[in-house]
Order: structure tokens, then sequence, then C-alpha cells
């Protein structure tokens, strides 16, 4: 992947990040899995702050996963459209912990 591509996917993360935040704190934040300060932090960047801050070189974010067989579990899901969605909350649920909340 080009650096470029790095830095857009990271911007796109960073304000996506920020709208849902906006929208519903709570739920986004069990969603992004940040506690409140990184919350905060997000919410008071300026646009010019989130544009510097995606220019790392590395993805700002990661995949939830922590084993391949969970992965498997949704991309093997057989069930109907309506309990599919609601079957990968419960596992990406299953696997979140919010920093600070061990």
């Amino acid at each position: 992947m080009q650096t470029a591509e790095i830095h857009e996917l990271n911007l796109t993360y960073l304000m996506l990040a920020q709208r849902l935040l906006r929208d519903d704190l709570d739920a986004a934040m069990f969603q992004l899995q940040v506690n409140r300060p990184m919350a905060d932090l997000l919410l008071s960047l300026t646009s010019r702050q989130l544009a510097r801050l995606a220019q790392v070189n590395q993805f700002l974010f990661r995949l939830r996963f922590e084993e391949a067989a969970q992965l498997a579990k949704l991309t093997d899901n057989e069930r109907e459209q309506g309990l599919a969605k609601t079957h990968a909350a419960l596992l990406l649920a299953s696997n979140s912990r919010l920093p600070g909340k061990d």
C-alpha cells in the first residue's frame, strides 16, 4: 500500500471517529474502543490537526480481531441477513476492552 493511501485511510478514519463521537458519545466510545479522555481529545482536534495526524506512515486503527477464528466466524456466517449483523456485533463486543477498564 502506498503512503498516500495510508494517509487517506487515516484521515477518513479520524473524520469518521469525530462524527461518531459527536452523534452518540457513549456508543462511539464503545465502537471505537476509546476511553473518555481519548474521545474528548479526538473531538477537540481541528481539521488541520486531523490532517497532520493522518500523515503518519502507519495505520491509526487496527483490526479488532485477536484470532483468525473470530474473523472466520463472521465471514463464514450463514445466518439470515438481519441476524448476521447482530451476531457480528456480539462477536466484536466480546472482544472489546476499553483502555483503562481492565
